[in-house]
């Protein structure tokens, strides 16, 4: 049997890649941070529907919970299959109302979460023969956006460190991709106005926004595509190309 662990794997977009490897019949790992009550309602919605994913409680930007949250992991499975960096944070804020703090706080999720991650898992990965990890960029780290600059460098990050990685794990059979959604309808654009939506729209070639659904095939495409590494697939329907 195949497993799956996916950082912030409870809701939105997290939850969709979830239920797409389910499907696939993937032994799944939701990770989630503080909400409690969300991940426990979606761990029931799973297993209405004759899934039973575990739930596995860590901020991902703590190196000491991750390690911990790993340690857990690995004494219920033999090995990782699958690693899906998705756990992130958005900031909407001009460059100068951008404090230290928030750069960190979104470096601190985007990127270093993704990094912590992939260094507690990789030896076993290596170890038991490959595996993939697929991590979650955004159209934005790859064009940058206005009033977004904190968030759109993390995600530049996040190319930038996959490109990387592949490469140092290639000769270990395990493959490192990205997965850059475009706009999706999630509560990170909850902020948008049905004018500004449709403004968004207009700009996508393919006619209409993302789902999350969308991203959760593209994850699973890399999952099983083992020749396919050090990629940016980007899922956004034309936007921003």
């Amino acid at each position: 049997m195949k497993t799956a662990l996916i950082t912030g794997g409870t809701k939105g977009i997290g939850k969709a890649i979830a239920f797409e490897f389910l499907k696939k019949g993937y032994e799944v790992v939701l990770n989630y941070h503080s909400d409690e009550k969300s991940a426990l309602s979606t761990q029931a919605e799973f297993n209405m529907q004759g899934y039973c994913p575990v739930l596995m409680r860590a901020d991902v930007s703590d190196e000491f919970q991750v390690r911990r949250m790993f340690k857990e992991f690995f004494e219920i499975y033999e090995k990782l299959d699958v690693l899906v960096n998705n756990a992130g944070i958005s900031l909407i804020r001009v460059i100068q109302e951008t404090t230290s703090a928030d750069w960190d706080r979104i470096f601190n999720v985007n990127v270093k979460g993704m990094y912590n991650c992939c260094r507690a898992s990789v030896d076993k990965m290596i170890g038991n023969g490959g595996g993939s990890i697929i991590n979650i960029a955004s159209v934005w780290g790859e064009t940058g956006a206005s009033c977004e600059v904190a968030y759109s460098a993390s995600k530049g990050a996040v190319i930038a460190f996959t490109k990387a990685l592949a490469k140092e794990l290639a000769p270990s059979s395990v493959s490192v991709n990205c997965v850059s959604p475009g706009v999706i309808d999630t509560g990170m654009n909850a902020h948008l106005t049905d004018t500004e939506m449709q403004q968004l729209i207009e700009q996508i070639p393919a006619g209409r926004i993302g789902y999350p659904e969308d991203v959760a095939s593209a994850c699973v495409y890399l999952a099983e595509a083992g020749y396919v590494t050090g990629e940016v697939l980007s899922v956004g329907g034309g936007f921003g190309k």
